[in-house]
């Protein structure tokens, strides 16, 4: 068993290697197990991961320094989450399988025995990320869909929680191999070498990251230049721009603006669907009531120092811009081990000084910083959210009472730049349910394919249809006898009569 506890290391690239040629000679063999072992092996993971909670939590203090109560629920949402993906293996709906029967009569000519279903693609890289060192981590939603595909993971630890990382992954091994699954089949590296080899290994199909957008677009770009290119799902950033109406302000400004403060300084800012814009109209009196909420918020440590240092050095940038007005000033104290703590900022802004200094205010902070910016009255919102916030994870809107049709428009519009769009809420806490969608349009993801519920699942699966096999050879979801039980979809004979 490897200790969890010490500083970063990098796997040696002959261990790399060893893990990418492990998982590749496992996965057929995980390819082939039936539904009900790849479920009872993410339910056993979920099981000794709860075992351990106390200890994984302490763990999880002690490196990101986010609070105990936050860390119990994220690994309550994690388990959770394995055990939606073991039901999702179990009903097979997921493998697509489609049965088109031998049809001599068909429109478009005689039709051969088609059998469709989705194929597991085979090893998958994934990069942990800082934020949730359980949720988006070793044993978070990337693995556990990727698991339930029936894919071999690599995960590469992040620095920012690594003794965590290795007391999961040795928990998640045993309970892996416990429950029948290949040698191979999981596998923990270390060090940015060793992600950066693994990810142009010709043994692994796919990579799933959540990070920054400059690490995340070197990331992709190295995907797409191999030889033979691989998906890359990655998660890079997002403003979450959130539009309140007139009627809104005049209905329950002060309750908005709070709400606002609240989902901001949640784990410190430091949420990938933080709402960092929040637009109202001219003329609002919000200041006085987000400067007391955000006086009211305690200082909390940023994840690690670099996280710090990044925080630090945007929210200086933004605060030195012009046309910025302080609302709550807030802080941000660097200690002696490089790691900052700070209270919330709040600055305002018009719309003009937006569109003016873009390449400074539009730039994530990442961190309790976020800007509200005033709209003259007649602004069309949707044009400016497609002029200033193209591709975003979510978009919210607060209407007036009695405004559903007067907001139609502007969902429709929304809906074509965010993968999430909410009416009166916050996008803080992702639902981990079967109709989430976290991810949008570039640059908040690299495709628009989700990384939180059971929809995650697609990325790791490709489609592969046999054309007039056998059914002793066919793979065991497109045989006749359905041995795994899973929903087929048949298309009967003669249906040129149907045309």
């Amino acid at each position: 068993m490897t200790t969890p506890t010490g500083a970063p290391t990098t796997t040696a690239p002959a261990q790399a290697d060893e893990a990418a040629r492990a998982a590749a000679a496992a996965a057929p063999l995980l390819a082939d197990l039936p539904p009900s072992t790849r479920a009872d092996a993410l339910r056993a993971v979920a099981d000794v991961l709860g075992a351990h909670e106390d200890e994984l939590v302490a763990l999880a203090v002690a490196e990101t320094r986010l609070a105990e109560a936050r860390l119990r629920g994220e690994l309550k949402r994690t388990r959770v989450q394995l055990r939606l993906f073991a039901r999702v293996v179990e009903s097979g709906a997921y493998l697509d399988v489609r049965l088109d029967a031998a049809d001599p009569e068909f429109v478009l000519g005689p039709r051969p025995d088609l059998r469709r279903t989705l194929w597991p693609v085979g090893p998958v890289l994934v990069f942990a990320a800082s934020n949730f060192p359980f949720a988006f981590s070793v044993p978070g939603g990337d693995t556990a869909a990727a698991l339930a595909a029936g894919c071999p993971v690599i995960v590469k630890a992040h620095p920012g929680h690594v003794g965590l990382s290795r007391r999961v992954a040795d928990l998640m091994a045993e309970a892996l191999a416990g429950a029948g699954l290949p040698d191979g089949t999981f596998a923990l590296v270390e060090g940015d070498e060793a992600g950066r080899d693994l990810l142009e290994h010709p043994a692994v199909r796919a990579a799933a990251f959540t990070g920054s957008t400059r690490v995340g677009r070197l990331l992709a770009d190295a995907a797409a230049a191999r030889p033979d290119p691989i998906p890359f799902y990655g998660e890079l950033g997002s403003l979450n721009p959130v539009l309140v109406r007139p009627a809104a302000l005049a209905h329950r400004g002060e309750e908005i603006a709070r709400g606002w403060v609240g989902s901001v300084s949640g784990s410190a800012g430091q949420l990938c669907t933080k709402p960092g814009f929040l637009l109202v109209p001219e003329g609002h009196d919000l200041g006085p009531v987000v400067a007391e909420a955000a006086a009211a918020v305690p200082e909390h440590a940023l994840l690690n120092p670099r996280v710090g240092a990044g925080y630090v050095a945007g929210r200086s940038a933004v605060l030195g811009a012009p046309g910025v007005v302080v609302l709550a000033e807030g802080s941000a104290r660097t200690g002696e081990d490089g790691v900052v703590s700070a209270t919330p900022t709040f600055v305002e802004t018009d719309l003009a000084s937006l569109r003016e200094h873009r390449g400074t205010l539009l730039e994530e902070v990442f961190g309790p910083f976020a800007v509200l910016v005033t709209y003259p009255e007649g602004t069309d919102l949707g044009a400016v959210v497609a002029e200033l916030f193209p591709g975003e994870l979510t978009a919210t809107v607060h209407r007036g009472p009695d405004e559903d049709a007067e907001v139609a428009g502007l969902l429709a519009t929304l809906g074509r730049h965010a993968g999430r769009v909410l009416v009166d809420g916050w996008p803080t806490g992702v639902a981990v349910t079967p109709a989430m969608q976290h991810g949008g349009p570039w640059p908040a993801t690299t495709s628009d394919a989700t990384s939180v519920g059971t929809a995650a699942i697609g990325r790791f699966l490709r489609g592969i249809t046999f054309q007039d096999a056998p059914q002793a050879a066919l793979p065991a979801p497109l045989q006749d006898g359905n041995p795994w039980g899973v929903p087929q979809a048949r298309s009967g004979v003669a249906e040129s009569a149907h045309w």
